[in-house]
């Protein structure tokens, strides 16, 4: 019975997620990344505990799954965040960064 609770939840969560993402205008998206990638620092932070735990070998490996998936989620998320706000940028600004 416990996994569908957990089932419905995850669920709920997904669809909860996707409808206040898709309402969000375009302007917020780029500050909103940025608040999703200290929540994913967050969620890094969690998976090492959960590696580094001495509960046993599977509780190791999912854990550092999870410190690999989390990681490429804080990498790749401050790489769009990076991108998105040199769209910003004047051309001068862009031209000067390359060159230094």
């Amino acid at each position: 019975m416990e996994t569908i609770y957990l089932l419905f939840i995850t669920v709920l969560a997904a669809f909860l997620g996707f409808e206040l993402i898709r309402k969000v205008p375009a302007t917020l998206h780029t500050p909103l990344m940025s608040g999703a990638n200290a929540i994913s620092g967050i969620t890094l932070v969690g998976a090492l505990v959960a590696a580094g735990g001495e509960d046993g070998t599977l509780t190791t490996i999912i854990g550092t799954v999870a410190v690999v998936l989390a990681t490429v989620n804080v990498v790749g998320g401050y790489m769009v965040t990076d991108r998105m706000l040199a769209m910003f940028k004047k051309k001068a600004e862009k031209k000067s960064a390359k060159d230094a």
